[in-house]
């Protein structure tokens, strides 16, 4: 079964690079849903049945610890995975994305392995028909 994923970053092209690494990962991966920051992140999951959510910390509007926070707090999508992808170096906003229930990080740069790696847990592989 495939898996949709939603893309949360106000940056394009960040959105657009990990959608071709989402294609890239040989998971069993179905629509990619865009978002330009947390609002528009959460019309989509109002609207979408969502299964991972990659998300950047630093966006306009509602950023990315604030859309966790939501995510988290709403018993319709709480057990949706949230990894975080992000520029941040301080350990601060990372250390309280994880506090707030995220499944893990990514710092950018990435490479499409990191990207495997980090969503291996949470997204079924393809497998040979």
């Amino acid at each position: 079964m495939e898996s949709d994923v939603l893309v949360v970053d106000d940056s394009a092209a960040i959105r657009k690079i990990l959608q071709r690494v989402l294609r890239q990962t040989g998971m069993a991966i179905g629509n990619v849903f865009e978002a330009g920051d947390g609002e528009e992140a959460l019309a989509v999951l109002n609207s979408q049945k969502i299964s991972l959510v990659l998300s950047d910390i630093n966006m306009p509007k509602m950023d990315g610890i604030q859309l966790l926070a939501a995510i988290k707090a709403a018993p319709a999508w709480n057990a949706i995975p949230v990894v975080m992808v992000t520029t941040e170096g301080g350990e601060a906003k990372v250390g309280e994305a994880v506090r707030l229930g995220a499944a893990g990080y990514v710092r950018k740069p990435f490479t499409a392995d990191q990207i495997k790696e980090k969503l291996a847990g949470f997204l079924p592989a393809i497998t040979p028909s």
